[in-house]
Parts: structure tokens; C-alpha cells; sequence
């Protein structure tokens, strides 16, 4: 702000003296960044005509300027030299700090700063990765409003500036734990590297792209790349891997391209199966899409009319493939074209584009939804999760697969709308995201079916027994009735909650699972095989031991691939055939499906005895299965155990094959037996 009196011009009263009107009257208009509201402050007259190219080139010079300052401040050093460095402490006469404005700290002699520099800046610091973000006393943040409206400068406090992102941070507590939520989310690269390569070169799966220094932090980048993320994008692949194995050519969607990684391996891997169009808003997503399908011999096609060749998206040598690259929002293009495959994956929720997906997909298409909003999905945000999901949740010990069966809900609530029904072919939910990957079944009939899987959920806030309200509209005189477990008769007060709504069916198809891990073993992708291989055991509700003894232990060699490939394409042509007489597939459905999955799991741990050590979890699995149960391992926790027995009947096998943990008296004491521990425990 330009002060009356003051010399000399500010940067902001050059940008204002350039944006005057070129009729200089005696009422100029108010520029950009002046209120209308505030009183009217007396200006400085606009400067001769003559003068205006030395504001322009002054402010050219600035801005030249910001950009070498921006790469690192010079408060972060890796060595006391470098911050001496700052200036010059051999040369005579008084020389002022470079990290302390002149009203705190006055001119000095050398020896005096040197002090100041080592007891002061130094010793007050923050480390990380060899670096000292050593305290600043200089008028770094943003100016503070007063209550007249005019802005004027905040008390000058000491702060540190991050390595990573640059942010200002007063307290050093607070910069510790700053940098903390760094080192979770895998950004402990600094953004200001000060090196004259301005992108860094990642490959995943065969694909290069390019990424910028900040890539990490989606508050500072455009372009966001989240490194931990892989697993979904492997998992996406492979389904669309084999629903082109169905049909082609496929047009595939990915909706949110940001680097465009997704869509590049689409097309590089499965070449003239797909048609992929790759889609962001932001114009600087779109550039670096058109820049990574360069360095990977993508030819970039035009995003309207007849697929033809754009001009600017030539590339070297001969293509590989092509992908059509559109700067459109998700929603428009979604709704102006149909697709086969589209896959969703926003900053966040998903559940503003679901309409717009469902709207234009093609019959026995298949829609990839990944949420990302795991705080709301997870119970950590109840007010969101109403919100953006419609659904009464808690915290639970199965919070993970509570939070799948909700987004499987609000996808076949959004399905419905279309009139359209879905099957759910696989459903994940890890520390980072929620993947949701469902076929889409074409009429009212296939609608009304998914939607009668929605249903309320009952859960006991003691034990964490749980059942799913049996169907109809009639009113249940006492729902305490359906739980299993006896809670309400001996504890006091209301002891369950109703949770939901939340899908009720399954959330795996074995079928497509045993296709997608003959996908990732062909293109070796080794990194989700044992995931995959744990789905399936969970969808069919068996032990990882009976699948390692089938053809896929030895997915390996080269004679098991063509068995086990004929066999799931076998499944796969059944269940297309199903699919094709739409009024006799919930009939076929129905005699087949004669035993349900189970849903839900329960955890080892959070059911254990005190004083007992439990069995490992293999051989509890193993006693189970002899009990005449069902059971599994579940992805969604390692200590979970997907079973159709009771929690009574769980805790009976967990109880009689648990030992005391001290078979000796010691002090006079004694161990109990198993049974009296389980007479105690109930």
C-alpha cells in the first residue's frame, strides 16, 4: 500500500499506474484490489506518458527477480558457512542482518553480527534432511487488515520456513509436527531444490511422466502425483484389462488425468483395444498430459469431430498408440458422450459425478470409482459422511468394509436413478482409498434388484455383533430380536445403534477376480498378485491354502497360464451369456448363488481373551474349518477373519483353543483352566 508522503513507488502502485484508464480523466475508475466500500484515498497522479516503459521494465525486472528468490529461502542453510555467507563479514564498516529487519536488529560491526548469526539464527532451528530452517524476523507473511480496512504490517514474528512447501510457521512445535504430516504422506522431497531441472521423471509400469518438484503437495501443484496410489492404479488396469478381453475397441474414460499416468498406461499396454480419452479442467493438467504423451510416443488426438491427428501432438518416430486429450469438465463430457469404461477419481469424493457417469455408460460397461475422503469414509468426519453419503455410521472394528458397503450404496442409488442396476465386481478399501469397480446391467428390473440389496444395519455397541434388518417396510416391534447376541437382556439402557443404509450383497465376483490375476501376472505386475489372490479367497470364502494348491500357485509357468486361462474365460462366457437374457438372469443368479458371503469379518485381537494366548491365526482358520464353518482372511485388516459363524460361536473356538498364559503358579496363584476363563469371560 502506497502511504501519502511516502518516496518512491511499491511494486503494487506500479502493476496500478499500468492498469489506469488510457483516458486519464479526473475520476479514474478504481483498479483491481481497491474496495468500492472504503473511503476515498487521495492518489498519487498518474505518471507522464514518457515514463510508463520504465514501469513496465521495472516491473519485468521484479518479477525476474521473485523467480531466482522463490527457489529456496535463505533462511534454510545446510551449514553455519552458508548462512554467513549471506554477507560479507570480512569487509569494514557496519553491516545489517539478513534474516532481521533494521528496526529489530541495527547495522553492526562484524564480530557482533557473527555472534548474532551463530547464537541467534543457528542455534534457534529446525532440522530435516540435512537442512536448517533456521528462526526469520523478516517480514515474510501476508499483511494483516486493521479494522479501518487498510492493510498494514503485522507485528514482525519469528517464524521458519518448510523445506518442502515453502509455508510459514511461527512456533516450532508447530513446524515439527508440520513436518511430520510430511514424512506420513511421502513428501520429504524439498520443493525448492534450486537445481535448473524444473521436472523430475518418474516410471511406473512401463510409462514415463513427468512431474513437477511439488508434485506432492496438491496446494501448491496443479499437477498432483500421489506415489502410494499405485496399487489402485494397478487394480484399475487389470479390470479394464479384462473387460477388454470381452470386447474392443473399448472408449475408456479417465476423468481426472492430472499427469495423465493412468490413461498413458492404457494405452501403451493394451494399444488397439482401447480408445482412451484422457480429460482434466485445469489448462496446466492438459500441458503436461500433452508433454507426457510425447515422451512416451503417444500420439495426441483431437478432442472433437472424426479421431484425426492433432497437429501439436506429434511426436517423434512412429506412435505407439493414440489417446485424446480434452480440457472439459468431468460432468459435460460425461453426459455429451457415451463410454465402456470410465474410471473416477477426484480430490476427494466422487458422489458430485456419479449422475453424470451412470447417465451416458454403455449396457454390461464398467464404472472405477476411487474415494479418497477416507476421514469421512472412515468415521473420523460423522457431520461429511451424512452429508456426502447419506448414511448413519461409527467407528467400528470393521470400519473398513463398512465404509466399502457405503459407496457401493450411494453407486447403486445413483444407478437407479438411470434406471440401471449394477453388480459388483470388486470393492477394496486400504489406508489411502476406497476402489469401487461395478458392471453396469441395463433396465428398471436390474435397477430394482440392486436396490433392494440397500438395506439398515443393526449393531451392538458391546460385543460388536452385527446383522443386516431383514427386508420389508413393516415395523419391527423389537429389532433388539435379530441380533444374536444377548446384550440387551444384560446390560442397562439401549445398547445397539442402527447404522446404514448400506449395500447387503456382495462385494467381490470370482470370476472377474481370477481373470484380473491372470491380467497382472501377464503384465507383471508383481506388486498386487498376493492382493489379488487374497480377493479371491475372500469372495469364495476360503483359505489362502486350497488356492495355492490349484492351478494359480503355478501362475508362473508358461503350461498353467493356458488352463487357467480357459478356465476363467469359461466363467466369464457364463456369465456373459447370463447377462445377454437379461429376464432369466436374476433366476439363473438365484439357483446358483446357494450359499451367500458372509459379510462382515471379525478381529482376532479385539476378541482375545485376557490371561490367554490365542492360537496363530492360520490354525485358528484351521479350527474354524473343521468346526463346520466358512472362513476366510480379509484384506480389509490383517487380524480379521471372514466367517459365517456367530460371535458366540467364534469366541467358543478362539476360547477352546487359547492357552493360559502362565501354566505355573507363581506367588501363590493358579491358572485357570479354559473353562472356567470362558465362564469369567461370559
Amino acid at each position: 500500500g502506497h502511504k501519502a508522503g511516502g518516496g518512491g513507488d511499491t511494486p503494487r502502485m506500479r502493476c496500478q499506474y499500468i492498469t489506469r484508464h488510457p483516458k486519464q480523466d479526473s475520476n479514474p475508475r478504481p483498479t483491481r484490489g481497491q474496495d468500492l466500500a472504503k473511503p476515498a484515498v487521495p492518489l498519487r497522479p498518474p505518471p507522464p506518458l514518457h515514463n510508463i516503459t520504465f514501469y513496465i521494465y521495472s516491473f519485468s525486472r521484479l518479477k525476474k527477480s521473485c523467480v531466482i528468490i522463490s527457489e529456496r529461502h535463505i533462511s534454510i542453510q545446510t551449514s553455519l558457512e552458508g548462512l554467513e555467507k549471506l554477507v560479507d563479514l570480512n569487509g569494514a564498516g557496519r553491516k545489517a542482518c539478513p534474516l532481521c529487519p533494521e528496526e529489530k536488529f541495527k547495522a553492526c560491526y562484524s564480530h557482533k553480527l557473527r555472534r548474532h548469526l551463530q547464537n541467534l539464527h543457528w542455534k534457534v532451528y529446525v532440522e530435516f534432511e540435512g537442512h536448517r530452517m533456521c528462526i526469520c524476523h523478516l517480514p515474510c507473511r501476508q499483511l494483516k487488515s486493521s479494522l479501518s480496512g487498510d492493510q498494514v504490517a503485522s507485528r514482525l514474528a519469528a517464524h521458519y520456513h518448510c523445506v518442502v512447501c515453502s509455508v510459514t510457521i511461527a512456533r516450532k512445535t508447530d513446524m515439527i509436527s508440520h513436518l511430520k504430516r510430511h514424512v506420513n504422506k511421502g513428501e520429504t522431497e524439498a520443493s525448492y531444490t534450486g537445481s535448473s531441472e524444473a521436472y523430475e521423471i518418474m516410471k511406473e509400469l512401463g510409462t514415463n511422466v513427468q512431474l513437477l518438484p511439488n508434485h506432492t503437495t496438491p496446494q501448491k501443484s496443479d499437477t498432483y502425483f500421489n506415489r502410494k496410489m499405485k496399487t489402485n492404479r494397478q487394480l484399475v488396469f487389470c479390470s479394464l484389462a479384462v473387460l477388454a478381453e470381452e470386447r474392443s475397441p473399448l472408449d475408456c474414460l479417465d476423468a481426472f488425468g492430472a499427469t495423465g499416468i493412468m490413461g498413458l498406461q492404457w494405452a501403451k499396454h493394451l494399444r488397439s483395444a482401447v480408445k482412451v480419452t484422457i480429460n482434466d479442467i485445469n489448462e496446466s493438467c492438459v500441458k503436461m498430459i500433452r508433454e507426457n504423451c510425447r515422451l512416451n510416443h503417444i500420439r495426441v488426438e483431437s478432442s472433437r469431430g472424426p479421431r484425426h491427428t492433432d497437429v501439436a501432438g506429434d511426436v517423434e518416430g512412429v506412435p505407439i498408440a493414440s489417446v485424446e486429450v480434452v480440457k472439459m469438465d468431468a460432468n459435460v463430457i460425461m453426459h455429451l458422450r457415451p463410454f465402456d469404461y470410465i474410471h473416477l477419481d477426484p480430490f476427494g469424493t466422487a458422489v458430485n459425478y456419479l449422475d453424470a457417469a451412470f447417465r451416458n455408460v454403455r449396457n454390461l460397461g464398467i464404472v472405477s470409482i476411487t474415494s479418497t475422503d477416507t476421514g469421512t469414509l472412515y468415521s473420523k468426519a460423522l457431520n461429511v459422511t451424512l452429508r456426502h453419503y447419506g448414511c448413519h455410521i461409527v467407528r467400528t472394528e470393521y470400519y473398513k468394509e463398512l465404509a466399502a458397503r457405503m459407496v457401493v450404496a450411494t453407486v447403486a442409488r445413483a444407478a437407479a436413478r438411470c434406471n440401471k442396476g449394477i453388480e459388483v465386481l470388486l470393492a477394496v478399501a486400504l489406508e489411502h482409498f476406497v476402489l469401487v469397480v461395478v458392471r453396469v446391467l441395463r433396465g428398471p428390473t436390474q435397477a430394482d434388484e440392486a436396490v433392494k440389496k440397500i438395506r439398515q444395519l443393526v449393531h451392538c455397541q458391546w460385543c460388536e455383533e452385527r446383522v443386516f434388518l431383514r427386508a420389508g417396510n413393516m415395523v419391527e416391534e423389537n429389532l433388539y430380536r435379530q441380533l444374536p447376541c444377548n446384550c440387551q437382556g444384560s446390560m442397562p439402557g439401549k445398547t445397539a445403534v442402527e447404522l446404514g443404509p448400506l449395500w447387503a450383497g456382495p462385494l467381490f465376483n470370482t470370476g472377474f477376480l481370477r481373470r484380473m490375476l491372470f491380467a497382472a501376472v501377464q503384465h507383471s505386475m508383481d506388486d498386487i498378485q498376493a492382493l489379488v489372490k487374497t480377493l479371491i479367497c475372500e469372495s469364495e470364502c476360503t483359505t489362502l491354502k486350497s488356492f495355492v494348491h490349484g492351478a494359480s500357485s503355478h501362475a508362473n509357468q508358461g503350461a498353467a497360464y493356458s488352463s487357467f486361462r480357459a478356465q476363467t474365460f469359461d466363467l466369464q462366457i457364463t456369465a456373459l451369456c447370463i447377462y445377454a437374457y437379461s429376464g432369466t438372469v436374476l433366476k439363473k443368479v438365484k439357483s446358483e448363488a446357494l450359499l451367500e458371503h458372509p459379510p462382515f469379518y471379525y478381529s482376532i485381537h479385539r476378541h482375545s481373551i485376557r490371561g490367554m494366548n490365542m492360537p496363530k491365526l492360520n490354525k485358528f482358520l484351521q479350527y474354524l474349518t473343521e468346526a463346520g464353518f466358512r472362513v476366510s482372511r480379509t484384506h480389509f485388516d490383517p487380524t480379521g477373519v471372514r466367517t459365517d459363524a456367530s460371535l458366540s460361536q467364534f469366541k467358543s473356538v478362539l476360547t477352546k483353543y487359547s492357552v493360559p498364559t502362565y501354566t505355573g503358579g507363581q506367588g501363590g496363584g493358579h491358572a485357570l483352566s479354559t473353562e472356567e476363563t470362558a465362564t469369567t469371560m461370559d
